[in-house]
């Protein structure tokens, strides 16, 4: 994995991650709160959709040569086995530790 795969996949994480905060923001805030959810809702859909634009369709050198589907799939498979891997091991952890 070079720079630009691991930057793809810490940029489209960070955006979707902030999309939502701000949506969740924006739903249950009051006041100003809600209006900071607004915009870390757009910030993070603005980041997302230049993102995508630049690894997906631009010609642009450094971000041409990333697959970013590709990328992000294989993100997604890695993080899903590190999860269900954690989960067995805090399981087992907890069975042995209440057990005795």
């Amino acid at each position: 994995m070079d720079i630009w795969e691991f930057l793809t996949i810490v940029v489209i994480v960070f955006a979707i991650v902030l999309a939502l905060a701000g949506v969740f923001s924006a739903y249950f805030g009051a006041g100003k709160s809600r209006a900071y959810g607004g915009a870390l809702l757009i910030i993070g859909l603005a980041v997302l959709a230049a993102w995508v634009y630049l690894v997906g369709f631009s010609d642009v050198e450094p971000f041409c040569c990333v697959a970013g589907w590709d990328v992000m799939r294989e993100a997604l498979i890695n993080t899903a086995g590190v999860v269900v891997g954690a989960l067995v091991a805090i399981g087992i952890f907890l069975v042995v530790v209440l057990k005795s």
